[in-house]
């Protein structure tokens, strides 16, 4: 692929597969993003859809509700090492922050739980209209982070059918009570759950560790879930790049 600046060209997403020599039709929010950037027709663009594949071409039309574009050449890009992350239903805005910056840190997939403590929390991020948002939240950490992948985003989950929709893989409980996460030598796929705010229950943390979660501390002191979130997210994410560790 041509070598670009990316702080000088626009990044768009488009939901449609991108082929080279071939026209793409974006939808009005991404028009929007062009109009934002000052991105005029014939201008340089870039394009990705969040499955691996990026395109580099040419903007040939722009109007209120769409933006079209001819498409010059499409790299595909191997998934990062993968990191599933199953995640409180919570706060509303608490939790697109933390939907941003798991798309930052390559995470693969996104499932929120219903914990019990979830129910108490106002307004709480849960249901299909959440999740949109979520979506348009991690497309546009994913045009401005320069990623190529977007997380698998699954529909809201009991704390057992979380833990049986978990990938047979390494599992691991974010627990003060735990040994330190820096203990651990991380390979993937990895799954990390994330409590709630004000903390699981004895019998949801016991169902996760019966079910082959380890648990695993960032503190001595509880950490707010966001916080928790993009920490181990962060620490995983690094030593997994350090290995070079790849799905088994």
């Amino acid at each position: 692929m041509e070598r670009i600046d990316r702080s000088a060209v626009a990044t768009l997403f488009s939901a449609e597969p991108l082929t080279a020599g071939r026209s793409v039709t974006l939808g009005a929010e991404e028009a929007h993003h062009a109009r934002v950037r000052r991105v005029d027709v014939g201008a340089r663009v870039r394009i990705v859809d969040g499955a691996g594949a990026v395109a580099l071409g040419d903007l040939v039309k722009l109007a209120k509700g769409q933006a079209t574009a001819s498409i010059d050449e499409v790299s595909l890009f191997e998934p990062p090492a993968a990191i599933h992350f199953l995640v409180p239903v919570a706060d509303r805005d608490r939790m697109l922050w933390l939907a941003e910056k798991a798309v930052e840190l390559g995470t693969s997939s996104w499932r929120p739980v219903i914990w019990r403590r979830s129910r108490s929390v106002s307004p709480r991020g849960e249901g299909t209209g959440f999740q949109l948002k979520i979506r348009a939240r991690m497309v546009g950490a994913l045009k401005q982070c320069g990623g190529s992948w977007l997380p698998a985003l699954h529909p809201d989950a009991s704390v057992e059918r979380a833990i049986a929709a978990a990938a047979t893989s390494r599992r691991y409980l974010l627990d003060a009570g735990g040994p330190p996460i820096l203990s651990r030598t991380f390979k993937a796929p990895t799954v990390v759950a994330l409590g709630p705010e004000g903390g699981m229950d004895m019998d949801e943390r016991s169902a996760f560790v019966d079910a082959g979660f380890e648990p695993v501390s960032l503190a001595d002191h509880t950490l707010r879930f966001e916080t928790a979130g993009i920490a181990a997210l962060a620490i995983i994410r690094a030593a997994l790049t350090v290995s070079g560790s790849h799905d088994e």
